[in-house]
C-alpha cells in the first residue's frame, strides 16, 4: 500500500504483538516513522511492549522521547507501558519517576510498579508501595496478589504470607488459578507442604501451572514418591506435561525405585522435549545421582555442539559426585576451550575436585581466578574454606575467613570442625565464643562439630552447656547430636549421664551403640561392654566393624576373641583392615602367634598397617628375630615402611641386643630419612641407652633439630642408668634453660640419676622443686627414688620419716628398698619397723621375708629370724630357687 492509514498501522502492530513478532513490529514502526505515518496512544503501548520483550532499552528510551514530544506522556495506557518497560529492564529509579508523574494511577499501573520491585528483588519496597496504594483507596486485584506472594516466599515470612492470603480470600481471589500456584510455592518453601496440598485439592479446575507447582513442592521437600504420585495423576486426568513439569519431576527420579526415572525419561521423548537443554541437563544430573555415568555421558555427548554453561556445570558436578575428580577438571578445561566463561558454580565444582585430590596448587590457582574475575560469593567462599581446611592449610583458611564480608553459619562450622579435627581445640573454642559474640545462632552442625573438643574431666561443664543449649533450641532429640553427646559424656568420665542419654533415646542407631561401647571401653569396663554388646544383638541391631573394634580388645579370654572373630566372618566384616589388625594384636596378647600368622597370610598385604601389626605381634611374644625377618619380606613385597615400622624395629633391636643389627637398622633409617622424625630419634636414644652405647645416644640427642620433653627425659634417664648423675643434672638444667618445663616422668629420671650417683643434696632440691616450682604432685615412683637415694647414702631415719609421711599406702617395692638399705647399713631398729609395715600388707613376695630374716640373722637374733621363716611357711610363700644362665661346655 502506498499510503497506509494510522488505523491500518495499528491493526498490523496489534497483530504482530499478539503473535510475539516483536522484531518485525519495531521494524514496521521505524519504516512508518520514516514514511511520515504518525502514531497515536494506541500504537505506542504496543511499540513499548516490543522494546520490553526484546530488552531494547535504548529504542524504548527513544520511543519515550517521541511520546513526550507528541504530548502522549500523560496517557494512562502509555504511562503504564513505560512503567512496565523500565521495571523489567531494571531501571527502577526511572520507573518510579514515570509512575510519580501519573495524575491518577489505576491498579494496572500500580501492579506494574509492584511487579518491578518484586522482579528486581526489592522486597521491602514492594510492601511499602502496597501500603501506600491501600492508603490511596486502591483495591488490590489478582495481579497484585500474584506480585505479593512470591515476595513473601523470598523473604521466608510465613506470617506475612498468610496475612496476604487472608486478604486475597477477603477480596474473593482465594481459588484463582493464577494465584494458587504462587501460594503453593510459598507454603512449600517454608515446609508447609500439607497446607499447599490442601489448596491444590480445593481447585476445581487444575491447569498445568498448578500441577507443576505441586510437583515442584514435593520435589523440593524431598518427598519423591508423592511428587511422582501427583505427576501420574496429572497424566491420568489428561493434562499434557510441559517443559516445567519435567524440570520439576526429574530431580525426584534419583530417589525413586522401580526405574521410575527411566519412565520419566521415556515421557520426555514421547512429548518431543528431549532436545531441550534444561530437560537434558536435569536428566543428566538424575542419572549421575543414580551412579549411571555411562548414560549421563551419552546424554551430554548427544547434545548440540554449543552446550550451555548450565549443562557443562551439571556434567562437571556429576564427575565429582561419582568420585571422578580428575575427569571433572578435564571437563572444566574442555569447557574453557569451547569459549564458555565459568561462573561461580563452575568454580565451586573445580575447587571441590581439588579438595578431593588434595591438589593445593590448582585449588589456589582457581582461588586467584575467582578474585581476578570477581566471582567470589558466599557459597564459593565457603567451598574455598573447606578446600583449605581439607588440605591442612588452616592459617590460610583463617585469613580467608577474616576477609569474608558476609559469613553464614556454614562458614563458622567449617572452621570450627577443621580446628577440632586437627587438634587445635583452643582456636575452635575461640571461634565458638566469637560466633556467640557476633550473634550467629548455632545450628546442629555447630554443636556436633564442637562436642569432640570436650574430652577431659575439667571440660565437662562446657560440654553440658552445649547440651543445655541444644535442649533450649529444640535440637536435643536429634539422633546424631545425641550420639555426639553420649561420646562427650563418656570421654569426660560422666558415665551416668552417658547411660541416661542412651537409655532415653526412642530410636538408637548403630552409631549410638558404638558411642556408649567406646565410652565403657575407655574405662576398661569389660563386663559392661560385653553385656551391652549382647543386648545390642538381642535388639536386632546389626553391629558393624566399629562395634567389633570396640569389643575385640575387651575380650578376657582367647575363646571370646574366637567367638567375635567367627561373628565378624558371618557378618562379612573381615575385609575391614582396622578390625583385622585389632584381631592380630588381640591374639598376640594371648600368645597365639600361629593364628596371627594365619590372619596375616590370608589378608591383603598392600597396606603397611597390616605388616606393622604382625611385626608387633612377634615382638610382643619375644620373637624379635621374626619381626626383623618380616621386614625383609615386606621389602620384597615392595611395601614402603613407615615410622611405626621403624619404631617396631628399634624395639626388636633392644630385645636382640645385636650391635651389627643395630648398625644395619641405623643405616636403613639414615638412608630413608627417618632420623629427622622426633619419635624415631627418641626411640633411638632409648635403644642405644639400653644396649649400653650411651655415647652414641648422646650424639643422636645432640644432632636432633627438634627436642621434646621425651627426648630430654630419655637422655637424662640414660645417664641415670649409667650412673652419671652429674651429666644428668646438667642436662636437666639445659632443658629448663631451653624453655621446656619438666613433667613427672622427667623428675623420675632426674631423681633416679641422683639415687644412682648418691647426690643427696641435689636430689632433695629436685624433689622439693616439683611441687614448689612446677606444681607437680609426687607419685609413688618419686617417693621410691627418694627413699632409694636416702637409703643408699645411709640417711635411713630421714627415709623412714618420708615413708611415714606418705599421702598414700607405701608399695611393697618401696618398703623392700629401705629394708635392704637397713640390712646393708646395719640399722636393725628401722629394719624391724619396716618389716612390720611389710607384714601388715601380707606380701606374697618371698624376697621381703628373706631380707628381714637375713637382717635378724646379721644381728644375731636367730629366734626372730626363725619366726620370720615360720611366718613365711604359714602364709605358704615359697622362695624361688636360684639358677644360673652360664652355659658350661661338657
Amino acid at each position: 500500500m502506498e499510503k497506509p492509514s494510522l488505523f491500518l498501522l495499528n491493526l498490523m502492530v496489534k497483530g504482530l504483538s499478539d503473535h510475539g513478532l516483536h522484531v518485525d513490529l519495531l521494524s514496521l514502526y521505524k519504516n512508518c516513522v520514516e514514511s511520515g505515518i504518525g502514531s497515536d496512544n494506541y500504537t505506542y503501548p504496543f511499540v513499548i511492549k516490543a522494546c520490553t520483550s526484546l530488552g531494547a532499552i535504548s529504542t524504548g528510551e527513544e520511543v519515550h522521547c517521541v511520546v513526550v514530544k507528541a504530548n502522549f506522556e500523560h496517557n494512562m495506557v502509555v504511562q503504564t507501558a513505560l512503567v512496565d518497560m523500565y521495571a523489567k529492564c531494571g531501571r527502577m529509579r526511572t520507573t518510579r519517576n514515570v509512575f510519580d508523574r501519573m495524575h491518577d494511577p489505576d491498579m494496572v499501573s500500580c501492579n506494574a510498579l509492584l511487579y518491578g520491585y518484586s522482579f528486581n528483588g526489592l522486597d521491602q519496597e514492594v510492601f511499602e508501595t502496597f501500603r501506600q496504594f491501600r492508603m490511596m483507596g486502591l483495591a488490590p486485584n489478582i495481579s497484585t496478589f500474584v506480585s505479593l506472594i512470591p515476595v513473601c516466599t523470598n523473604m521466608g515470612c510465613l506470617g506475612l504470607g498468610r496475612s496476604v492470603h487472608c486478604l486475597a480470600i477477603k477480596c474473593g481471589f482465594s481459588l484463582d488459578e493464577s494465584l494458587v500456584p504462587a501460594l503453593i510455592s510459598m507454603y512449600s518453601a517454608v515446609e508447609e507442604v500439607s497446607a499447599a496440598r490442601e489448596l491444590f485439592d480445593l481447585l476445581q479446575e487444575k491447569n498445568v501451572i498448578a500441577w507443576n507447582a505441586m510437583i515442584s513442592a514435593y520435589t523440593q521437600s524431598k518427598q519423591p514418591n508423592k511428587a511422582f504420585e501427583v505427576y501420574r495423576r496429572m497424566l491420568q486426568e489428561g493434562v499434557q506435561p510441559n517443559l516445567v513439569t519435567f524440570v520439576s519431576i526429574i530431580p525426584s527420579g534419583d530417589n525413586l525405585e522401580d526405574r521410575c526415572g527411566e519412565s520419566i525419561h521415556a515421557s520426555v521423548v514421547k512429548c518431543g522435549l528431549e532436545d531441550q537443554s534444561s530437560v537434558v541437563t536435569a536428566l543428566l544430573s538424575m542419572y549421575a545421582k543414580l551412579q549411571d555415568m555411562a548414560t549421563s555421558q551419552c546424554l551430554f555427548d548427544s547434545m548440540p555442539e554449543r552446550k550451555s554453561l548450565l549443562t557443562w556445570n551439571s556434567m562437571i558436578s556429576a564427575y565429582i559426585q561419582n568420585g571422578l575428580p580428575d575427569e571433572s577438571l578435564n571437563g572444566f578445561c574442555k569447557m574453557i576451550s569451547t569459549g564458555i566463561s565459568p561462573d561461580s558454580i563452575s568454580m565451586i565444582n573445580v575447587i571441590s575436585a581439588c579438595t578431593r585430590l588434595k591438589d593445593t596448587r590448582t585449588g589456589m590457582s582457581a582461588h586467584a581466578y575467582c578474585l581476578r574475575n570477581g566471582l567470589l560469593n558466599l557459597n564459593l567462599s565457603n567451598t574455598l574454606l573447606t578446600f583449605y581446611c581439607e588440605c591442612d592449610k588452616l592459617s590460610t583458611a583463617i585469613d580467608l575467613f577474616s576477609m569474608m564480608r558476609i559469613r553464614n553459619v556454614v562458614s563458622w562450622n567449617t572452621l570450627i570442625s577443621c580446628c577440632v579435627r586437627h587438634g587445635n581445640i583452643n582456636i575452635a573454642t575461640d571461634f565458638l565464643h566469637q560466633m556467640q559474640h557476633d550473634n550467629v545462632r548455632f545450628d546442629l552442625v555447630t554443636m556436633i562439630s564442637i562436642l569432640p573438643s570436650y574430652f577431659e574431666r575439667d571440660e565437662l561443664l562446657e560440654g553440658m552447656a552445649v547440651h543445655g543449649y541444644a535442649i533450649k533450641t529444640g535440637f536435643s532429640s536429634d539422633v546424631s547430636l545425641t550420639n555426639a553427646l553420649i561420646s562427650m559424656y563418656a570421654y569426660c568420665g560422666d558415665l551416668y549421664n552417658c547411660r541416661v542419654l542412651f537409655e532415653g533415646m526412642p530410636v538408637r542407631s548403630v552409631v549410638s551403640w558404638n558411642a556408649i561401647l567406646s565410652g565403657y571401653r575407655n574405662y576398661n569396663l569389660n563386663q559392661e561392654v560385653m553385656v551391652l554388646f549382647h543386648r545390642m544383638i538381642e535388639e536386632d541391631q546389626r553391629p558393624n566393624s566399629v562395634t567389633l573394634l570396640n569389643i575385640v580388645p575387651m575380650c578376657c579370654s582367647e575363646l571370646q576373641v574366637k567367638t567375635i572373630h567367627a561373628f565378624a566372618i558371618r557378618q562379612g566384616e573381615m575385609s575391614e583392615l582396622p578390625l583385622l589388625t585389632s584381631l592380630i594384636c588381640t591374639y598376640a596378647s594371648f600368645e597365639n602367634v600361629h593364628l596371627c600368622q594365619l590372619l596375616f597370610e590370608r589378608a591383603d598385604k598392600r597396606n603397611v598397617t597390616l605388616w606393622n601389626a604382625m611385626m608387633s605381634a612377634h615382638l610382643r611374644n619375644q620373637n624379635a628375630e621374626h619381626a626383623v625377618a618380616l621386614l625383609r619380606e615386606m621389602l620384597l613385597f615392595y611395601q614402603k615402611p613407615d615410622h611405626i615400622t621403624i619404631l617396631t624395629l628399634i624395639s626388636a633391636c633392644v630385645q636382640i641386643d645385636s650391635f651389627s643389627l643395630i648398625q644395619s637398622i641405623m643405616a636403613y633409617i639414615i638412608c630413608k630419612g627417618f632420623e629427622m622424625d622426633i619419635l624415631i630419634g627418641n626411640a633411638l636414644i632409648d635403644m642405644y641407652t639400653r644396649c649400653g652405647y650411651i655415647s652414641v645416644a648422646r650424639k643422636i640427642f645432640d644432632g636432633m633439630i627438634q627436642k621434646d620433653i621425651v627426648s630430654w627425659s630419655g637422655m637424662i634417664n640414660g645417664f641415670a642408668i649409667h650412673g652419671d648423675g652429674k651429666i644428668a643434672l646438667e642436662l636437666f638444667s639445659q632443658m629448663k634453660c631451653s624453655g621446656l618445663e619438666p613433667d613427672d616422668v622427667t623428675f623420675i629420671s632426674v631423681l633416679s640419676a641422683c639415687s644412682h650417683s648418691g647426690l643427696v643434696e641435689e636430689g632433695r632440691a629436685v624433689f622439693n622443686s616439683m611441687a614448689e616450682e612446677y606444681g607437680i604432685k609426687p607419685r609413688m615412683e618419686h617417693y621410691a627414688c627418694m627413699v632409694d637415694l636416702l637409703g643408699r647414702t645411709g640417711h635411713l631415719s630421714e627415709a623412714y620419716e618420708l615413708i611415714k609421711g606418705l599421702p598414700f599406702k607405701p608399695s611393697e617395692s618401696l618398703l623392700e628398698s629401705l629394708l635392704g638399705a637397713c640390712g646393708i647399713h646395719g640399722n636393725f631398729e628401722i629394719a624391724e619397723k619396716i618389716g612390720n609395715l611389710l607384714f601388715d600388707q601380707g606380701p606374697k613376695n618371698s624376697g621381703s621375708y628373706v631380707m628381714l630374716s637375713n637382717v635378724y640373722a646379721s644381728a644375731g637374733r636367730w629366734v626372730d629370724a626363725s619366726n620370720v621363716r615360720s611366718n613365711m611357711d604359714n602364709r605358704e610363700v615359697r622362695k624361688v630357687p636360684g639358677f644360673s644362665t652360664i652355659e658350661v661346655d661338657a
